[in-house]
């Protein structure tokens, strides 16, 4: 496959399902877990337009920043705190329609404006990871996208 990405312009929904097989041919032909995310982060930047898109990693009991795409980040989250800790926590994907409404929300970039943060398992059902995706528009997030986030990061899971 060409790393190339070609999306037409439709719908959201009709960009995930452009998207999705593409983002599956790139991961499939390789077996480096970070060099994966690293592509499904450009991917989902630049195919979606989205503010950023990063991998919070679990490691020694806190998120450590992973591969990402978008301006600088926080680099390493607590357990339970911010939208990443709560959904690695609480083993939910989190839709926040405005971070200024979320308790506790770490605002790694003051023009973040909504997220969505979907975790990632092992085989176990332990937390490995966190995606983040960040807009800087309102209400960007709902089911569509936590359908497909949860489908591209299936194809990555260990």
């Amino acid at each position: 496959m060409s790393e190339e990405l070609k999306i037409k312009s439709g719908t959201k929904e009709e960009k995930y399902i452009q998207l999705f097989p593409q983002i599956k041919a790139l991961v499939s032909v390789e077996l480096d877990y970070i060099a994966n995310m690293a592509n499904v982060c450009a991917a989902l930047k630049f195919g979606l337009n989205f503010f950023w898109v990063g991998f919070y990693i679990v490691k020694n009991n806190e998120l450590v920043l992973g591969p990402f795409q978008g301006p600088v980040a926080c680099t390493r989250i607590q357990l339970g705190k911010g939208v990443c800790g709560t959904s690695w926590l609480t083993k939910k994907t989190i839709v926040v329609p405005d971070v200024n409404q979320f308790p506790g929300h770490i605002a790694c970039s003051s023009l973040s404006k909504s997220e969505i943060v979907v975790p990632i398992f092992d085989s176990k059902h332990n937390v490995i990871a966190v995606l983040d995706v960040d807009s800087d528009e309102l209400n960007s997030f709902d089911e569509t996208d936590e359908k497909f986030l949860k489908q591209i990061i299936e194809l990555i899971a260990l």
